[in-house]
């Protein structure tokens, strides 16, 4: 039988956890894409279309040669490569108002895989997609509210724990008010949130020397959730471009088909952010993480962050985050993360950007994982409505835990072609 395991889902849930600052040197960004578009009352509708050709050395385990399918003998323990096409057709809708702004970029993505390089690979082929919405009310006012959901379907599942090949479906809706008193020295954040996530098995057997329940792809949907996030942000501009900043989260987590321990996560760091320079600005935060669950169990927090404007068009990233998240299967796990990024646009038109990461994660129970991201590439506007973008990803990942699921190394070459009215 086939895995068509892709085994990005800890990368993806460790993308969501940095928490950016409240002051930063100016950011780099390329031009504007897309032609006039649609006229949609005071905004713009643009469709576009993205074909993207992709060699993947991680389409998935498949069961060894001469073996007849379907068998319930255990896939091979090394990953498959394939050239996939991707076809991504989309629209973005983007609508200024002072008293209602609107935005909202959705599309569907068919991933195809060719076959070229492994003959059975095309039965990984599938549909996903995505959708972001934002809607601002007053948003110039000294109140704001800001209303949002994101979807996506994806096997870039927000699981850390889970190293099995799945589909996620992904969806949370967000709430959160902006309030400027006194004229905007002290800001206030209110915010709360609903997430769930199913998962979809994309095999019924397991990788070659896994034991472990997160390594089994029929067991994969007992991992449901919904989780609820309840939180608060401040900020005190003391200084004209220093702040004082208070970040506050509880995160109640729960099961619907599993007996994974229900985490009630609570996060609070206070710090400062500022320019120590007009070229380098500084976050610090620190504070505590604790969870109210059946297990108990808090750690130290803290995150550390500073980006140098070395010119208006070339700038550097680097920074360290300790977070606490809950998680299937073991209630909750602390990440230790090291990042850094640099960015560079060259005449206007061509954007480079180099990003890696290296995280330890310490799962409540004991498990222990390494996982190392990197993301290379430049993207190139031919035209306003012409883009293309070429780059390499790297992902690589190591456990305690045995079993090809949970330990792989993964490469993407990618080209990609968008085309924005």
């Amino acid at each position: 039988m086939k895995q068509p395991a892709t085994f990005w889902g800890g990368l993806g849930a460790l993308a969501l956890l940095a928490l950016g600052g409240t002051a930063s040197a100016q950011a780099i960004a390329a031009p504007e894409t897309g032609g006039n578009g649609i006229k949609v009352g005071s905004g713009r509708l643009h469709p576009y279309f993205d074909l993207e050709t992709r060699l993947d050395s991680g389409v998935g385990y498949f069961t060894p040669a001469g073996i007849p399918e379907p068998d319930s003998t255990p896939v091979s323990a090394k990953l498959s490569s394939d050239v996939a096409l991707r076809f991504r057709p989309g629209f973005r809708l983007d609508i200024p108002s002072p008293k209602l702004a609107f935005n909202l970029n959705a599309n569907l993505d068919y991933v195809m895989y060719t076959g070229l390089v492994t003959k059975n690979s095309s039965a990984a082929s599938r549909m996903e997609g995505a959708a972001d919405l934002i809607a601002r009310i007053n948003p110039d006012a000294p109140l704001s509210l800001e209303v949002s959901d994101q979807f996506a379907r994806s096997d870039r599942t927000r699981t850390a724990a889970v190293g099995v090949g799945v589909l996620s479906l992904f969806n949370e809706a967000r709430a959160r008010a902006l309030w400027r008193p006194g004229g905007g020295a002290v800001e206030l954040v209110p915010s709360v949130a609903y997430a769930v996530e199913f998962f979809q098995p994309l095999s019924s057997v397991s990788p070659i020397g896994c034991a472990e329940s997160v390594c089994d792809p029929t067991a994969v949907e007992r991992f449901d959730y919904g989780n609820l996030r309840v939180g608060a942000e401040g900020r005190w501009r003391f200084l004209p471009k220093t702040a004082v900043v208070l970040d506050t989260h509880l995160d109640v987590r729960s099961y619907f088909n599993d007996s994974t321990p229900s985490a009630s996560l609570l996060r609070a760091l206070v710090g400062v952010a500022g320019l120590v320079s007009p070229k380098v600005a500084v976050t610090g935060k620190a504070g505590w993480g604790q969870n109210f669950g059946s297990t108990g169990g808090g750690t130290f927090l803290g995150q550390l962050e500073g980006t140098y404007l070395y010119s208006p068009t070339l700038s550097f990233k680097a920074g360290y985050l300790r977070m606490l998240e809950p998680v299937a299967a073991y209630g909750f796990f602390t990440d230790n993360r090291a990042y850094g990024e640099a960015r560079a646009l060259f005449g206007g038109k061509l954007t480079a950007r180099v990003g890696l990461a290296l995280d330890f994660l310490s799962f409540d129970g004991g498990r222990s994982d390494t996982v190392v991201g990197a993301n290379i590439g430049p993207e190139y506007q031919f035209t306003p409505w012409l883009t293309g973008a070429a780059g390499y990803m790297l992902g690589l990942r190591s456990s305690s835990v045995d079993g090809g699921g949970l330990n792989y190394t993964r490469h993407e070459g990618y080209a990609r072609l968008s085309v924005t009215y």
